[in-house]
C-alpha cells in the first residue's frame, strides 16, 4: 500500500533487478505534467564512486553510497518555459518532477523497496557528478534498495483535521 512509504536511510546489499528500475521509471514517465511538456530527465546511478561524489554534495548523506540505486531526477526548465514562459520556467518544471519523484517513490513502495527523498544538496556539485548538460537542473536524489529493516511504528501524520479547509 502507498501508506507504507517511508523515508529508508538504511539498506541491504542486495541488488535490484533490471525489471523493477524499469517499473519505477515507467512509474515517473507517466507522472502528470503541465502541458504534457514532461521536462524531466532522469539518471540511474549504480556507480559506487559517483554515489559517492552524489553523498559528498549531499553534505555526506553516506546512504547514498550504501543503496544498491540512485535515480536523479532533474527538471529542464526551458521545456516548460516554451509554453508558460517564467512560470513554467520557475514552478512548474519543479511541480512536474515532483509528481515524477512521488511516482517513483510510491512505486517503490509497491515493490517493497525503500527509497528517501533527498533535496539537500550543492547543485553545481551533484549537477558535476552526474555530468549534466547544459539546461538540466538536478532537483531530487532518491537512493533505492531493499530496507534493512521494517517500516517504523512510530510514524506520526498530523489529524486531517489539521490540515483540511473546506469552502462551499
Amino acid at each position: 500500500m502507498f501508506w507504507q512509504r517511508w523515508s529508508c536511510r538504511d539498506f541491504q546489499n542486495k541488488p535490484i533487478s533490471e525489471e523493477a528500475v524499469t517499473a519505477l521509471l515507467e512509474a515517473a514517465r507517466w507522472a502528470p505534467s503541465g502541458g504534457n511538456l514532461q521536462p524531466w530527465r532522469f539518471v540511474v546511478v549504480k556507480n559506487a564512486a559517483v554515489k559517492g561524489e552524489l553523498a559528498l554534495a549531499a553534505f555526506g548523506q553516506e546512504f547514498l553510497v550504501q543503496a544498491p540505486l540512485v535515480i536523479a531526477v532533474c527538471a529542464v526548465p526551458e521545456e516548460s518555459a516554451v509554453n508558460y514562459g517564467e512560470r513554467g520556467r520557475a514552478l512548474y518544471c519543479l511541480q512536474d518532477t515532483a509528481a515524477a519523484v512521488q511516482n517513483i517513490l510510491l512505486q517503490a513502495a509497491l515493490l517493497g523497496l525503500g527509497t528517501c527523498w533527498v533535496g539537500a544538496f550543492r547543485e553545481s556539485a551533484v549537477a558535476r557528478a552526474l555530468n549534466l548538460p547544459e539546461g538540466e537542473k538536478p532537483v531530487v536524489l532518491i537512493p533505492i534498495g531493499y530496507p534493512e529493516g521494517p517500516m517504523p511504528q512510530d510514524r506520526l501524520r498530523k489529524p486531517l483535521t489539521s490540515v483540511v479547509r473546506t469552502v462551499d
